[in-house]
């Protein structure tokens, strides 16, 4: 975990692949009592220390998670979020290139709870929730293909779902196709960058968040920043 910006009513930090937002069955520290570990440090806090969730990011993706140090911020980034009025945009690391170098998918998700797993559909299912993201291919070496990925909606394991169902698994997302793992056991999936208005201050706040230190995330960075 880094920081990646702190005013008094929010913290950004960028999450790596093997932490975890909140506390599941694992029983592994979420990543929320990391940042009051570090805030109750860095301030020399006594007593509890006020962190809040405001979205999710699953535990193999990697990049910006955003927290609330105060009450006050907690339900209004939360309904923020609810509203989609934060923009959040994810860069991708695929295999094969898609037909289309930008497009819009739209899908019908269904969530399986036992597999953890959602599948896309062409048409509305029984329980299914309409999903659809913007996608555009950005960088390409000789094997992989990076793609920005903006939500339209929020869905369980949208992005995964819906690439994989384009033809275009994840890089070491096994779950949904990937011929294999990466070494560190999460997925090419990194929440790169976020931008909104602050809920107090009412500020633009834009935040960026470095690529995981790996070859090929650093290979495409180093492409795009030329």
């Amino acid at each position: 975990m880094t920081v990646l910006y702190e005013d008094n009513h929010i913290i950004i930090v960028n999450k790596t692949v093997s932490e975890i937002v909140q506390g599941d069955k694992t029983g592994d520290k979420p990543l929320s009592e990391i940042v009051k570990e570090w805030l109750k440090e860095k301030y020399n806090k006594p007593g509890n220390v006020f962190c809040g969730v405001t979205h999710r990011l699953d535990r193999p993706v990697s990049g910006i998670v955003v927290f609330a140090k105060t009450s006050k911020a907690l339900p209004r980034l939360n309904k923020m979020f609810q509203d989609k009025e934060i923009k959040k945009t994810y860069w991708a690391i695929v295999k094969n290139t898609p037909k289309e170098p930008e497009g819009t998918l739209i899908n019908y998700l269904v969530r399986n709870e036992k597999q953890n797993k959602s599948y896309a559909y062409d048409t509305e299912k029984p329980d299914s929730k309409k999903a659809i993201l913007h996608y555009k291919l950005i960088a390409q070496s000789d094997k992989y293909n990076l793609l920005e990925v903006d939500l339209e909606t929020g869905r369980h394991h949208q992005i995964r779902c819906q690439l994989a169902k384009m033809g275009c698994t994840i890089k070491g997302d096994l779950k949904y196709g990937a011929d294999r793992s990466n070494p560190d056991g999460g997925i090419s999936l990194h929440a790169r960058s976020i931008s909104f208005i602050h809920p107090v201050s009412q500020e633009l706040i834009e935040i960026t968040a470095p690529v995981p230190e790996d070859n090929l995330w650093k290979a495409f960075e180093a492409q795009l920043s030329k």
